[in-house]
């Protein structure tokens, strides 16, 4: 039985892998504001497939949080700033190889999220 649940999950997981996009949103008045009413983010993340545990991402605006998330969302990094940061380098401990969500957070409370594929160390 567990194994039908698990596998009902991936074929979910990979159906839903081709639909998915980039979002921006942001929380403003109590209410979750579409793309078209925020300024977007030129937000880079490298390198691609992120390779040797160290991923780098450069941002226009000025970040105050990182979450990275597999694909079930569970959490292998997370991490809040004081001090606004545009460009960052994170390491990340022995992730697994596969697709992971970053969600970014900058300091105007608008929010972005990515896709990104790990290959693990070499």
């Amino acid at each position: 039985m567990k194994q039908v649940i698990l596998s009902f999950a991936f074929l979910l997981c990979l159906l839903n892998a081709h639909s998915q996009t980039d979002t921006i949103s942001a929380w403003q008045n109590g209410q979750i504001r579409p793309l078209n009413d925020i300024k977007e983010a030129s937000v880079t993340i490298y390198p691609v497939p992120v390779r040797d545990n160290i991923l780098n991402i450069r941002s226009s605006k000025e970040i105050t949080s990182i979450k990275i998330t597999n694909i079930i969302g569970q959490d292998i990094y997370r991490a809040n700033y004081n001090n606004a940061q545009s460009i960052l380098k994170i390491t990340l401990d022995n992730p697994v190889r596969g697709m992971y969500l970053v969600a970014i957070t900058f300091s105007d409370r608008t929010r972005l999220v990515r896709k990104i594929m790990i290959e693990g160390a070499i």
